[in-house]
């Protein structure tokens, strides 16, 4: 693409009045409106003195911030162009967002998680962004380090990534149809072990699922984690829950004197990386296999404490050779990876279900991509509420991709911003109506109207 050939001059100015750049926030926010966030902002979060008013208003400001693509508080700023004042109200100077999240504490990011909760639960009542959670919902948690630089960020420290950070402990629900959305998280000092907390949050992300549930649903619940979450906390938590786990085991003495006792015959291929399946008996051809057994977790605990199961276990053979040996084993070794489980699932499907809980670091890079790309304050609390503000504008970029068609509702935040979000719009006035003149040709005209549509229905003007 080049400049038209007889563009022989080029001027530009900025004095347009009625432009707007992110005419998708019209719909986004109508949705977030009408899902009550910014009236359960203004219910729970009781912040004091003047920053701490209109939280409503500050709330979903921030959010559609976020939604437009800022990763910083000065990045605010693009709510105050051209013609946005027009259609919304609320459109804070940054440096009063900033002064209201500073406000915040430990108990008032606490409300905002209420906040982000109950709000989810409005949303999952207008949008399909939970369908088929009744029947079968599959809840991640994870922790990620967010990189910070400078000392004057409190709580930041050297965490087991080995690099200057953040703690963000993130928990999510995902179903067979629908896409995963955020139903918990929580900002905790960098040099934090991953298990600390674990617990009580595990407690807190399941009742939210609950929420997200009918009373009558009997479905599975199945929390799946990595091994740094695996212990008595977590998993007492989930059973008190009415959950299964499906966590990885360490390789402590009590798993690998369980491992041993299986029987060579025990053992069943399944796919995995390189296999090819055998036209002919329709049998995997596949180095991995797996095979379970029963287990008794926690077993040096109180006979109370010990939570009963079984250990599905996955072996590939061991292809690193060990240095300074001249000839090759006289028998076959392996690696095993080990993870102990509670449901009732075949150890075929419990082992692929495990495999499938990578999906949240799909989550944390998302996350990464858009509002947590930086935690903009060096205030701990302030970015404790930017990352809550963070999943909500995550879940609603999720809402309304849903809205917009099937092509979109399992899109990343980038996507859906890139497509539905920064549209240029030109807004006109007649007879007590606002009209949007949006481009001619967008690629992603009939998603948009889909959204618009179910959003907000004829043209108004929202609250931000």
């Amino acid at each position: 693409m080049q400049l038209f050939h007889r563009s022989h001059r080029l001027s530009a100015s900025f004095e347009e009045t009625n432009l707007v750049s992110v005419a998708g926030l019209v719909p986004a926010m109508a949705l977030a409106v009408r899902t009550g966030l910014s009236d359960l902002a203004d219910e729970w979060l009781t912040l004091p003195s003047y920053f701490g008013a209109n939280a409503g208003l500050k709330v979903t400001a921030l959010v559609a911030g976020m939604l437009a693509g800022a990763d910083s508080i000065d990045d605010m700023a693009l709510l105050r162009h051209g013609g946005m004042k027009k259609l919304f109200a609320g459109t804070y100077a940054p440096s009063t967002l900033g002064s209201f999240l500073r406000a915040f504490t430990f108990g008032h990011v606490r409300q905002l998680d209420a906040v982000a909760a109950r709000w989810l639960v409005g949303v999952a009542a207008v949008t399909p962004i939970t369908a088929g959670i009744d029947e079968y919902a599959l809840v991640d948690i994870d922790d990620t380090i967010k990189e910070v630089h400078g000392y004057q960020k409190q709580g930041s420290g050297y965490g087991y990534s080995g690099v200057r950070g953040l703690n963000a402990l993130i928990g999510v629900v995902s179903t067979a149809t629908a896409a995963p959305i955020i139903v918990g998280s929580r900002l905790r000092k960098g040099a934090t072990g991953s298990p600390r907390g674990a617990g009580k949050f595990v407690g807190d992300v399941l009742a939210t699922v609950g929420r997200l549930r009918s009373k009558t649903a009997s479905g599975l619940v199945l929390l799946r984690a990595d091994s740094a979450f695996y212990g008595h906390a977590v998993v007492a938590a989930a059973h008190r829950a009415g959950a299964k786990v499906s966590i990885t085991a360490r390789m402590d003495p009590a798993v690998k004197r369980t491992i041993a006792t299986i029987t060579e015959n025990a053992w069943t291929t399944i796919q995995y990386t390189d296999a090819i399946r055998d036209e002919t008996t329709g049998q995997w051809i596949s180095s991995a296999e797996v095979a379970e057994v029963a287990f008794t977790a926690f077993s040096s605990r109180k006979k109370a404490e010990r939570i009963e199961g079984r250990l599905v276990v996955r072996r590939i053979p061991e292809l690193n050779g060990f240095e300074g040996d001249g000839q090759p084993t006289l028998f076959d070794t392996h690696r095993f990876h080990a993870f102990f489980t509670t449901s009732e699932l075949d150890t075929v499907t419990a082992d692929k279900t495990h495999r499938q809980h990578a999906i949240i670091e799909q989550i944390n890079a998302d996350l990464k991509d858009s509002a947590l790309a930086h935690l903009p304050s060096g205030v701990f609390t302030a970015n404790a509420a930017w990352l809550v503000l963070a999943t909500i504008a995550f879940n609603l970029s999720r809402a309304i991709g849903t809205l917009a068609g099937t092509e979109l509702g399992k899109a990343r935040s980038g996507t859906i911003r890139r497509k539905l979000i920064n549209i240029p719009a030109r807004i006109s006035t007649s007879a007590r109506k606002i009209v949007l003149h949006l481009p001619e040709h967008w690629p992603w005209e009939t998603g948009w109207k889909a959204l618009f549509a179910g959003a907000c229905g004829p043209p108004r003007t929202v609250t931000i």
